[in-house]
């Protein structure tokens, strides 16, 4: 737990404040608890099985982290392009809907999910070039 704090406060410079607090403070946490088990070679197999429960999170921190991603990627695009991805893909609004709420052609809507999509695309594939 110590390690876990001081490692939360000798990176807070590291914090992004436009994102949540919350996944920040857990992604530290959790590989502070890793290289924990790493450094003492533990198992759960060295845990009483009615322990076992509290070392295993139910929480899908992934599922958070990637929503963080994708809000980002999203930040890079032309507001039209994000709301258009927003409306069908995330929030599953049909086309009609989508263009009803922003106000564009349904043409526009799938021109811009589309244009949207590809840029994430090339954004992703650009961010994990070694």
């Amino acid at each position: 737990m110590q390690e876990a704090l001081l490692a939360i406060h000798t990176r807070r410079h590291t914090y992004d404040r436009a994102e949540l607090f919350t996944p920040w403070i857990h992604a530290i946490a959790r590989y502070k608890l890793i290289d924990y088990l790493r450094r003492t070679n533990a198992s759960r197999s060295d845990v009483p099985i009615e322990d076992a429960g509290e070392l295993t999170s139910h929480a899908n921190h992934e599922e958070v982290e990637s929503s963080i991603d994708l809000r980002r990627l999203m930040a890079q695009l032309p507001v039209k392009m994000q709301r258009a991805i927003q409306y069908v893909k995330l929030d599953g609004l049909s086309v009609g809907e989508a263009a009803r709420r922003s106000g564009m052609t349904e043409s526009a809507v799938k021109v811009s999910i589309h244009r949207g999509l590809k840029a994430l695309s090339v954004a992703i594939r650009s961010e994990h070039k070694p």
